[in-house]
């Protein structure tokens, strides 16, 4: 097992050891942005949002699985040593990051311009925003790497080699948003996003049952 891994266990699930009061705050905030959304009836924007945040849980339930097969590391990890946290949720996902998806989940789908049809350099406008921010988001987590904050520990996850990064990592977040917030019926949005977030507190308990979480 990695140095990196040995030390994000030490501190998994133990609030005791990581809790801090800024998180408090942090919480409110969301919470805030989501009401404000809400009341304002902004749904596409709101079950978009929850879309991405779904999507990105489930990379983290699969990354956690990772780990438990290899007995070495995850594919991205959020260790003690080189990082700090209130609470480390999964072996490579702490609070702040499941609060910043839950925000940029809302921050993209309003980015996106009412008409769907729209062209920007000739390619649809959906197309370009998702390519947009998923490389965006890929600088941003290869800064976040070189800083140490996060941990690559298998050449093919790199950033020397970002590519899959770009594509297993991020684009599938922006595609499932976009996606619910451009259904045409609320129906639809719900069994999306309903479907996507029962994957995933299914695939949390069965293989949190069996210790591979």
């Amino acid at each position: 097992m990695s140095e990196f891994s040995k030390s994000a266990l030490e501190i998994l699930r133990n609030p005791q050891a990581t809790l801090k009061w800024y998180i408090v705050p942090m919480l409110l905030f969301v919470l805030y942005i989501y009401y404000k959304e809400l009341s304002e009836k902004n749904y596409n924007v709101v079950l978009g949002a929850i879309a991405l945040w779904g999507m990105d849980l489930f990379n983290e339930i699969w990354n956690s699985i990772v780990f438990h097969a290899t007995g070495f590391a995850p594919v991205w990890g959020t260790p003690a040593v080189t990082g700090d946290t209130a609470l480390l949720i999964l072996i490579g996902y702490n609070i702040e990051i499941s609060l910043m998806f839950a925000v940029m989940g809302i921050a993209a789908c309003h980015a996106l311009p009412k008409d769907k049809k729209m062209k920007i350099l000739g390619i649809n406008n959906r197309i370009v925003l998702a390519v947009a921010f998923t490389t965006m988001a890929v600088i941003v987590e290869c800064f976040l790497n070189y800083a140490g904050l996060l941990t690559w520990e298998y050449s093919w996850w790199s950033r020397s080699f970002p590519w899959i990064l770009w594509l297993i990592g991020y684009l599938p977040f922006f595609t499932i948003a976009f996606i619910v917030h451009d259904m045409e019926k609320i129906k639809n949005k719900l069994i999306t996003v309903g479907t996507l977030l029962g994957i995933d507190v299914l695939a949390l308990v069965i293989f949190g049952s069996i210790g591979w979480m």
